[in-house]
């Protein structure tokens, strides 16, 4: 019995040591790569990553980052998510030549370790209006206390220096690297991710009274990849590509309609506007810009349906052109379209909804040119005598005729209706008319 006692004990204790060299040997760092401005798609993407790593039990997450800002909203979202991990969040802003500017600036500082490369920068977080319009005084100094009292409320619980972080805010400060850490707003500067980790190694890292020591010496760096769903919410996030989509995607709808059965252009145009309204439905968008784009629609339509010389469609085109460009309400200047996409997009648009439009409407009051009713007003000859009724030579084709006055041979004449095969002709007094080709039915 005591025997099989030690025995089970034994294996016990070589199964913890097998469990712990395992752990041991998965002990791993995840990376996620961020190179794009802070939208809902991009906390989407940081939260599934502090997901994963919590999962994995990773040593930590690293986030590679190089961001000109983007919405506070989305900002506050991923600044909320890394505070609350149980894993250790780096936040590392490089390559050399990025920069972690504005919602970037907030997102480094609330990291438990922050790092920069050589020649990177941070800051300018001051707030900005959406669409960059001028506050009042008692608003913009509301906005300004409770931006600083937030990055302070974390920059103090990390140990870094909160009158710097607020700088930011109250100034519009930005610093270097060297500035950075000698403010005791980031604690490293490595050349790359390999050399953090090993100046991380050791460090003790803390959150109010929480400490915990980082272990990331020589740990394998595992690629965090998005989805595709979060890939494809990134895309449409960019609102350059949402406004080309939803520009594209109204073009092949159009042309369906006026096409019925044409199907490829409305099932490629359907998903198209749906992707970029869905894309819109992330970002922020003015009101008026909106309204704007719907008197261009208006403005090429009348273009279309009145002869107004190209200045309906010249003032769609401006219209669609200021909408566009005011369409998204950020004060992020790359979250913008820019002038010469919208251009690029606006004036083909305008020019071939115009045509198309005009096409269908010539196509719509152009007189029917098939069947017996396609042959009222056609001009022709009387081959006989017509009292009441004879024979004449109209489209090409000999048709049986009537007429209520007599109608000499050879005379011009002019259908005037159609009942079944017989046609209603009157005296035409203008001689140019199709002549008759000779044929065996002569002479």
């Amino acid at each position: 019995m005591k025997s099989t006692r030690n025995a089970f004990i034994a294996a016990a204790a070589s199964l913890l040591v097998m469990l712990s060299s395992a752990s041991d040997a998965t002990a791993q760092v995840l990376r996620l790569k961020l190179d794009d401005q802070i939208t809902p798609a991009s906390a989407e993407v940081i939260s599934s990553a502090i997901t994963r790593a919590e999962r994995d039990r990773a040593s930590a997450l690293l986030i590679t980052l190089n961001t000109p800002g983007g919405l506070e909203t989305s900002m506050r979202e991923i600044v909320t998510r890394i505070v609350e991990s149980r894993v250790p969040v780096i936040v590392y802003v490089g390559p050399s030549g990025a920069r972690a500017a504005s919602a970037g600036f907030v997102i480094l500082l609330s990291s438990d370790l922050a790092a920069m490369a050589p020649g990177t920068a941070t800051g300018a977080a001051h707030p900005v209006l959406m669409g960059g319009r001028d506050m009042d005084k008692t608003m913009a100094e509301k906005v300004v206390n409770d931006a600083s009292a937030y990055v302070r409320s974390f920059a103090e619980k990390r140990g870094r220096d909160p009158q710097a972080a607020e700088s930011t805010i109250r100034e519009s400060k930005s610093f270097t690297e060297r500035e950075a850490l000698e403010k005791r707003l980031i604690e490293v500067i490595a050349r790359d991710e390999s050399e953090l980790l090993d100046r991380a190694d050791g460090r003790a890292i803390r959150f109010g009274d929480v400490e915990q020591v980082l272990t990331t010496a020589g740990q394998p760096i595992v690629e965090f990849t998005p989805s595709l769903r979060q890939r494809l919410l990134m895309a449409l996030a960019d609102p350059r590509i949402a406004f080309v989509l939803f520009a594209l995607g109204a073009l092949c709808v159009y042309f369906e309609f006026q096409h019925p059965g044409a199907i490829i252009p409305g099932v490629v145009g359907s998903l198209a506007v749906v992707l970029a309204l869905y894309g819109f439905h992330m970002l922020p968008i003015n009101l008026t810009g909106v309204l704007l784009t719907g008197v261009a629609a208006a403005l090429f339509v009348l273009e279309a349906k009145v002869q107004g010389f190209g200045i309906l469609g010249l003032g769609g085109i401006v219209a669609a052109v200021i909408g566009s460009l005011i369409l998204i309400d950020v004060p992020t200047p790359e979250l913008r379209l820019p002038l010469a996409l919208v251009l690029a997009v606006v004036i083909p648009f305008g020019v071939i909804l115009v045509m198309m439009l005009k096409l269908a409407l010539r196509a719509r009051h152009q007189k029917i040119t098939t069947g017996t009713a396609g042959m009222i007003g056609l001009r022709g000859r009387a081959e006989t005598e017509i009292v009441p009724e004879g024979t004449v030579f109209v489209r090409g084709e000999l048709w049986r005729a009537r007429s209520p006055m007599k109608i000499a041979r050879g005379e011009s004449i002019r259908v005037t209706g159609v009942e079944g095969l017989m046609l209603e002709v009157e005296v035409e007094k203008d001689d140019a008319v199709e002549p008759r080709k000779a044929s065996a039915l002569e002479g």
